[in-house]
């Protein structure tokens, strides 16, 4: 196929873009290259050190024979530049990853808060609008989030993205209907996500759009089969309190000697999946496209949950690194239970990496061998949800002043 990688050069973005293109597809990145200009904005840079994507794409070229294209375009901007170029390519199938993808980053500020909605929900209409413009019948396949659903404990398995209902008629009956799974957003970030919900649903059932929704747990882990191959295609790996993933956060603390930040109880119970069961799950949902007239076809893209005081204590087993609790900058219940069928993805064939101590130390690795480019300072959560939260949270920025709280 002739997929276009809607942003390509990010985080699940390039090692996406590296299997698909392994696999024999036409890849087309189209990115903004945002996420690297807000690395500059906050200081910080990956802990990995990471080429321009010219010159990535220029050493998989080199290493495989196979080309990947880049072109550099603002979704949520450029809309002429955007459907110019998908109706002179017409790709088969469009991933799209051109989203800001950091909960505490959407939460920093008004200003953050501003640039996430008019980021994400622009660049996902623009898409959509250019597809029905120019009759595209490209299918569509979104990275989401499990966040849609919120966190809170309901005693049942959280469904693939459609919950039956039954509905009291005014004549006695009872009706049996589906309906998305009623949106909780827990940050602005995750709100977006909703919205693209309902965009997508608008889509499908009004111009026949095919699309996927793959709502996605935490991503742990660095490398893919491809990314190893040579060590300019290493993949970034972010470490800091705004975009770095709660068990790679916590990797990277162990491997430094800092202490592992657990916020609040740590009874937030989260979905989690390696990031090469990831851009596995990308290509079966690839493989496998709705109909077209067709509802959204939803994908709870996960393999595993853990509560994040459990995997502090393990990761704390595994170095002796110190765990120490802080005040919670997110506004959230403290312990929540997290149950989520995961049927459609293992019923085509994936088999779930899960926690092991072996993937777990090739993360530790990474971090001991690039420790030399963390910026202690960065590591802690500061982004706060509330401006009471905001007051509470500790900025200590080499830990020496950490204290545990009851």
């Amino acid at each position: 196929m002739k997929i276009a990688v809607m942003g390509g050069d990010g985080f699940i973005g390039w090692p996406t873009s590296l299997h698909l293109s392994d696999a024999g597809h036409e890849i087309h990145i189209l990115d903004n290259l945002s996420r690297r200009w807000i690395d500059t904005e906050l200081g910080v840079q990956s802990l990995t050190p990471m080429d321009s994507i010219q010159e990535r794409t220029r050493i998989w070229h080199a290493e495989t024979g196979r080309r990947i294209h880049f072109n550099l375009i603002d979704l949520s901007k450029d809309y002429e530049l955007l459907k110019k170029w998908l109706a002179e390519h017409r790709p088969d199938a469009i991933v799209h990853f051109a989203e800001q993808r950091a909960a505490p980053y959407s939460m920093k500020t008004d200003r953050h808060k501003n640039y996430t909605v008019n980021n994400n929900v622009n660049a996902t209409h623009n898409l959509l609008n250019a597809l029905v413009e120019l009759n595209l019948d490209a299918h569509l396949v979104h990275l989401g989030t499990m966040g849609v659903y919120g966190y809170s404990t309901i005693g049942a398995a959280i469904p693939e993205g459609y919950l039956p209902v039954g509905i009291d008629t005014t004549d006695g009956r009872t009706v049996s209907q589906e309906i998305l799974y009623p949106a909780n957003p827990g940050s602005i970030y995750h709100m977006t996500k909703c919205l693209d919900q309902l965009l997508f649903q608008f889509y499908a059932k009004n111009d026949g759009l095919r699309i996927t929704d793959l709502h996605q747990g935490i991503v742990w882990g660095t490398h893919t089969e491809q990314a190893r191959r040579h060590p300019q295609l290493i993949n970034r790996f972010d470490y800091d309190g705004d975009y770095g993933t709660v068990l790679n956060r916590f990797l990277i603390q162990a491997a430094i000697g800092y202490p592992l930040t657990v916020h609040g109880t740590g009874g937030q119970t989260r979905a989690f999946i390696h990031i090469q069961d990831s851009v596995r799950c990308i290509e079966l949902a690839l493989l496998n496209p709705p109909a077209r007239g067709a509802r959204v076809e939803i994908f709870n893209q996960m393999t595993e949950t853990h509560r994040i005081r459990d995997l502090a204590e393990m990761i704390a087993r595994v170095s002796g690194a110190e765990i120490v609790r802080l005040p919670n900058p997110r506004k959230e219940a403290p312990e929540n239970e997290l149950i989520v069928k995961n049927d459609k993805f293992l019923g085509l064939g994936l088999e779930p990496i899960t926690l092991e101590a072996g993937l777990l130390g090739e993360i530790v690795d990474v971090a001991k061998k690039y420790a030399y480019r963390v910026d202690r300072s960065r590591v802690p959560a500061v982004s706060a949800w509330t401006k009471d939260l905001a007051a509470t949270v500790n900025h200590d920025p080499e830990g020496k002043r950490l204290k545990s709280v009851s």
